[in-house]
């Protein structure tokens, strides 16, 4: 997911402003314009749930573009690619880019969207299209820590084609203890994300859950608004956002 966040500078500790070499060891498609990139990357410090990376491409002329993308992983580098049509970057990652080939990244960075499997509070994840991808990282600490922390995804999608991750969510909404996941196809019913489905579909504020929102600039303010229009302190609600 490209991105441009609410979340602090990056870390200048252990290298984290350092470009690393990074290679492509494995990829998945997820939608027919989602991909996931399996990466390599020598002495990476591990990260948190909810950091990105920035991604540097370099042409043969010695033209560089950047971006930055939520990991989705745990553990490891993993990063999901939406391709945008009139992209410079997400294309070559999700139709030429190839396994054992190279590009750079830089990170982890960020600090403040992120979730920390110590926190006990139950958690609202809220996602908009591939605002999915760093929430997904939070859904897999939950299970690779073994924690108990209630989690709820409410995720907003155009169709059930458009769902990244669409398996492994079904799998661990069914195996996964304490996780419940709830989807909005809004193609197919023909309106966006509401109050009545926030309403419906999430922690109620007596419950004072840590609230993770991510998704395109317009869907984040609905739903923070929505948000706070229900009573929930704004100090809990983090937004993402790309676009």
């Amino acid at each position: 997911m490209k991105h441009s966040s609410e979340v602090g500078r990056p870390e200048r500790g252990g290298g984290r402003l350092t470009w690393r070499k990074a290679t492509l060891v494995a990829a998945r498609q997820e939608t027919p314009t989602a991909r996931t990139l399996v990466l390599d990357v020598p002495e990476w410090p591990g990260h948190l749930a909810g950091q990105h990376v920035d991604v540097r491409l370099t042409a043969a002329d010695g033209y560089t573009a950047q971006r930055s993308y939520s990991i989705a992983a745990a553990t490891g580098v993993e990063i999901t690619v939406q391709r945008l049509e009139d992209g410079e970057v997400s294309p070559y990652l999700t139709d030429i880019y190839d396994i054992s080939q190279l590009i750079e990244v830089r990170g982890p960075i960020g600090g403040w969207f992120v979730w920390r499997p110590t926190d006990p509070a139950p958690v609202q994840l809220i996602a908009g299209g591939s605002g999915v991808v760093p929430l997904m990282a939070m859904i897999r600490a939950r299970a690779t820590n073994g924690t108990k922390t209630p989690f709820k995804l409410l995720y907003s999608a155009r169709t059930p084609e458009d769902v990244i991750y669409a398996d492994e969510l079904r799998r661990r909404a069914r195996d996964d203890g304490g996780l419940d996941v709830e989807y909005i196809h809004t193609r197919v019913r023909g309106r966006r994300i509401g109050v009545a489905d926030v309403h419906t579909h999430t922690w109620p504020k007596e419950f004072e859950p840590n609230i993770y929102v991510c998704g395109p600039t317009g869907f984040v303010e609905t739903v923070a608004d929505i948000l706070v229009a229900l009573g929930h302190d704004t100090r809990s609600i983090k937004t993402e956002r790309y676009g």
